[in-house]
């Protein structure tokens, strides 16, 4: 199989009026470009068409992949069925509901190099209303103070990952809100940049901030632990010193020294 350069991967549940807009974005931005791409879009048991709309897109686009899950498990489950199917070298991630733009990916692509590994979207300048906003801000400024991190928006979807970044990652419920540090503690080096981000068009957002908090709060609770119990440790392997050289001295030990250290949590 040929490989890939680039796989875009949605979540979606009940979003049956954006995915064929999602799915068109994509083409217009991707279909142009010397790039072979692929879109993952992953139905998280819809209840709306979704899944129905997504087939008949699918045969429109031999670009589009369909992954559906039997059951609804929530964003970070559909995210991690969108991460196992991939075939690109990079990953872009957007949420179905049109409100990130797939138009963006690339020039967060262009920032991938050997010292950046991901690019996390920042929505500094969001189209939500004021209470949202004010969830939002309290929310990020609870979580990088737990965490002790200092990314601006670490729930922004619009990211973009080079595959080793998340290949093989165990992923746990809730987790989707925390890729950034998840990624730094893997040793790999973050940035953030702003990006756009447009008002909702069609469909209802299903954030329940009530309902959601106090799971997101267990969940960052979580990521602190793991940071703070991560391994960080310096070890190399010794030999025995060479047999001694009549005239000549001799070290304790000798011999080819391997340096191992655990990643440790660097970047943005």
């Amino acid at each position: 199989m040929e490989n890939l350069q680039l796989s875009v991967i949605a979540p979606a549940y009940n979003e049956v009026d954006n995915v064929q807009p999602l799915v068109e974005r994509i083409g217009q931005v991707f279909g142009p470009l010397n790039l072979r791409f692929e879109a993952i879009i992953v139905d998280d048991a819809s209840t709306d068409g979704t899944r129905e709309k997504l087939l008949e897109l699918a045969g429109q686009y031999p670009w589009l992949r369909v992954v559906t899950l039997a059951k609804n498990s929530g964003q970070t489950a559909a995210m991690d069925a969108g991460f196992r199917a991939a075939r690109g070298e990079v990953w872009g991630t957007v949420d179905a509901d049109m409100q990130n733009d797939p138009g963006e990916i690339p020039r967060l692509m262009a920032m991938l190099s050997d010292n950046v590994d991901m690019v996390n979207g920042w929505r500094k300048k969001r189209s939500d209303n004021a209470l949202r906003l004010i969830q939002t801000k309290i929310a990020n400024g609870i979580r990088n103070w737990i965490s002790e991190e200092n990314i601006q928006d670490s729930a922004c979807s619009l990211k973009v990952y080079k595959r080793e970044c998340l290949e093989g990652l165990t992923l746990y419920k809730g987790m989707h809100r925390f890729f950034p540090t998840l990624v730094k503690m893997r040793g790999y080096q973050v940035i953030e940049v702003p990006v756009s981000h447009n008002p909702r068009l069609h469909g209802v957002t299903k954030y329940k901030f009530g309902s959601r908090v106090i799971r997101a709060f267990i969940d960052l609770l979580a990521v602190r632990w793991m940071k703070k119990r991560q391994l960080r440790y310096s070890a190399s392997e010794i030999t025995p010193a060479a047999a001694p050289v009549p005239g000549r001295q001799t070290g304790t030990h000798t011999g080819v020294k391997l340096s191992v250290q655990s990643p440790s949590s660097t970047g943005a």
